[in-house]
């Protein structure tokens, strides 16, 4: 696995105050131990792969995709410039100053450079996670912005844009089809690692500009009461379905229990959990069989294999040895072993 890149150093504002540029240690940590996927564009502290100097005032673009439960988080911080955030999949604790809440698919953020925030409480969540970090020249909220030179709204475009992100303290918004279209599309551009890849980055953030300029003139954000209805009918589905791993769960059962179609709930099971269904059983499962091997070692895998809903001993080992690289017995050998020292 190749190392992030990334490189120390440090911000001077006004009255001598120092802002050192986010490292993002535990995301380093986090990717090098094969926790998350991850990819990146970044000047300065940022990992990621070397931004150029034609995209000067970009900091940081780059999202990561988690598809297992995190143990590490972004503590309280600011930024050496303007962040969006966007999240595609999965759910993210996140919080800005005084506002705490948990994103959800379709929900953007922005974060002002004198506002500190964090990311996870104090973990991060699964999901597919987008960021940029654009540097407008300022520090404190008085200070007037400078945008990169390669942002081409109109002036009178950009005053008001800046109006808004100025004098607007809303943390989270949701997204419209097109910012949502336009962060996917950030996305690729950054797998793909063509050449000419800077034109496509700096036409995109700036078609990202101009589509939150567009939603804040309309005044209201963009809803779908339907699809926000059966997204909530789907995550109290799988927040209940912890209570019913025994059950022999197929995709159409999941569904109609949550009162929904299997087309839609499994379009929603990975919106909240970057997940099939059957793998979020799956996962599910061996989590409360770790559970047991380690709280009640007089029971046998086989037992263990039937309460936790698998269907024979030898598919639980199977995939238990998947995720787990060991077998049941050798992980609940490990526990016992830790317990002893």
């Amino acid at each position: 696995m190749n190392k992030i890149k990334h490189q120390n150093i440090f911000f001077k504002g006004e009255n001598g105050s120092i802002y050192h540029a986010d490292a993002c240690l535990p995301l380093v940590d986090a990717f090098e131990r094969g926790k998350v996927e991850f990819k990146a564009l970044a000047r300065h502290s940022y990992p990621g792969d070397r931004l150029t100097e034609d995209t000067i005032g970009l900091n940081t673009i780059g999202y990561w995709s988690a598809t297992e439960i995190q143990d590490w988080g972004l503590g309280w911080h600011r930024n050496e410039g303007i962040e969006f955030h966007f999240l595609e999949s999965g759910m993210m604790p996140y919080a800005s100053e005084n506002h705490q809440t948990d994103l959800l698919p379709g929900d953007f953020t922005v974060t002002r450079p004198w506002q500190q925030h964090r990311v996870g409480n104090p973990n991060v969540g699964v999901g597919k996670f987008y960021w940029i970090i654009l540097d407008v020249g300022v520090r404190r909220p008085h200070q007037q912005w400078t945008w990169p030179h390669w942002i081409i709204l109109s002036d009178k475009d950009l005053q008001r844009l800046t109006l808004f992100f100025r004098q607007n303290d809303q943390p989270v918004w949701k997204a419209t089809s097109e910012i949502k279209e336009c962060f996917k599309q950030i996305g690729q551009t950054l797998h793909k690692e063509v050449e000419g890849s800077s034109s496509k980055i700096r036409l995109l953030v700036n078609e990202l500009l101009i589509l939150m300029l567009e939603m804040f003139e309309r005044g209201q954000m963009e809803l779908n009461e339907s699809l926000t209805d059966s997204l909530h009918s789907a995550r109290q589905f799988i927040e209940e379905l912890s209570s019913n791993l025994e059950y022999p769960w197929t995709i159409e059962e999941m569904a109609n229990s949550s009162g929904l179609g299997p087309t839609r709930f499994t379009h929603h099971c990975r919106q909240l959990t970057n997940l099939t269904p059957m793998q979020l059983l799956t996962k599910k499962r061996i989590e409360w069989a770790k559970k047991i091997l380690r709280e009640q070692r007089g029971i046998s895998a086989a037992k263990v294999a039937y309460t936790c809903g698998f269907a024979t001993s030898q598919y639980f080992s199977t995939v238990f040895k998947k995720y787990e690289k060991c077998s049941p017995q050798e992980y609940r050998n490990k526990v016992l072993q830790i317990d002893h020292v």
